[in-house]
């Protein structure tokens, strides 16, 4: 008896929560290390389906860096990083749209069928839906160039809005293209983060492999649950935001400047995380907000 009332105790909790997201838009980057999880990417294809269902709509945005270095390295093709982002040859550009929009993309998409919701793989060259421009980054050295990496120039929001309207999920591997049809490879973040502020998202959700944000990492009673633009950029001004952390936290704060009203960081490895971050009182990451 006492299982059976600590369950209705939670569809109570999460009922305000559904009614109020019934018909909004949510923006969730998946992939990493979380997409190797196996019981994690189970458990999240259910969160997805369980929200498609109560009416919420959902636009998947899919990184896929591990598998990618995964078949380099099975063709001989060594993979190389500056500042994080992948060095991409025209060689190394035809992986990553096979893996990223051909074997992750339609895994994905068939899960989420598998279950009864229709979903839709795309990339950014479907429908003309991510033009790109060619990103530069600078360090001691000047302008480096990385080859066929790309930032997001402009979102064709009415192939989005489309999909949505029928019915699907999107499904979206993160590659563009440019006016001459050279094909980009975009990190998932900055799509995600361009894709919910273009459609004024309620929220844009970053599944990572941590908790969420510390003051000090290496004391848990630090955590924050709760913090504003303005505090983030306090954040990242005295260098407790660094590294690979701020990338992401620097995409949070132009969707949340930019017309997205929520963003959340959280733990993507905990089974049915979306679940608990958006449908109970005190969640389980890191939510981002308008403010000072």
């Amino acid at each position: 008896m006492e299982i059976l009332e600590e369950k209705v105790k939670v569809l109570v909790e999460a009922l305000p929560y559904i009614k109020k997201f019934t018909g909004k838009t949510f923006v969730i980057k998946f992939g990493g290390s979380i997409m190797e999880n196996e019981e994690a990417k189970a458990a999240f294809i259910e969160d997805i389906v369980l929200m498609k269902l109560i009416g919420i709509n959902l636009i998947i945005i899919h990184g896929g860096g591990p598998k990618i270095s995964e078949n380099l390295k099975d063709l001989g093709i060594e993979s190389n990083f500056i500042n994080g982002l992948r060095v991409t040859n025209r060689e190394t550009m035809k992986v990553v749209e096979m893996v990223l929009a051909g074997y992750i993309n339609k895994e994905i998409v068939f899960k989420i069928n598998d279950q009864g919701v229709k979903a839709i793989g795309i990339s950014g060259k479907d429908g003309g839906f991510i033009r790109a421009r060619k990103k530069y980054i600078y360090n001691e050295d000047g302008k480096v160039d990385l080859g066929f990496v790309g930032e997001v120039e402009e979102i064709k929001v009415e192939f989005l809005e489309d999909l949505i309207e029928k019915g699907y999920i999107p499904v979206v591997a993160p590659t563009g293209f440019d006016k001459d049809g050279n094909s980009y490879n975009i990190n998932a973040d900055y799509v995600a983060s361009s894709i919910s502020f273009t459609l004024k998202a309620e929220k844009l959700i970053l599944l990572t492999d941590v908790e969420g944000l510390y003051r000090d990492i290496n004391d848990k009673s630090t955590f924050i649950s709760q913090l504003t633009k303005g505090e983030a950029r306090q954040l990242i001004s005295t260098g407790i935001i660094n590294g690979g952390m701020l990338p992401k936290i620097e995409c949070c704060i132009s969707a949340i400047e930019n017309g997205t009203k929520n963003i959340h960081m959280i733990d993507g490895r905990k089974k049915h995380c979306l679940l608990l971050e958006i449908f109970t009182d005190t969640g389980i990451g890191t939510m981002i907000r308008e403010g000072a």
